[in-house]
């Protein structure tokens, strides 16, 4: 047998030894947990504890699609931060093409931002109903 494949066979040995040891650490450590844990029952345990509070309500509550479309403005607006704290950094390197590019930016989402409330996307609460409706 050579040099070099008794040092490979020695590298496969150490790995195998070293998964080994931590499948057996492993194994040991939720032995000793399950035989030194506690073993109350009871209907406090079968509840979701969340931060101290007790929860009340369905976990299965529906949120209005607002919310969501809220995190996604959200998003796309804080990624135009970014974008502009990029262009901040380095303006005297990019000039003023890179002036003209981050107003193009800017003007291409704030028209973006113009049209989502001109469709209703930011209005919260339910439109008015007319007076005129109620005869």
């Amino acid at each position: 047998m050579n040099q070099t494949a008794s040092v490979v066979i020695a590298e496969h040995w150490a790995v195998g030894l070293f998964v080994l040891a931590v499948l057996l650490l492993c194994m040991f450590a939720a032995g000793i947990a399950s035989l030194l844990g506690g073993r109350s029952w009871g209907p406090a345990k079968t509840q979701p504890f969340e931060s101290g509070v007790v929860g009340a309500g369905s976990v299965r509550q529906r949120f209005s699609v607002k919310f969501y479309l809220v995190a996604m403005l959200f998003v796309i607006f804080d990624i135009e931060a970014v974008y502009l704290f990029g262009w901040a950094a380095a303006v005297r390197e990019v000039g003023w093409p890179g002036l003209w590019g981050a107003a193009l930016f800017s003007f291409i989402l704030l028209a973006g931002l113009v049209y989502d409330s001109s469709v209703g996307a930011l209005d919260w609460a339910p439109r008015r109903r007319s007076l005129d409706r109620r005869s």
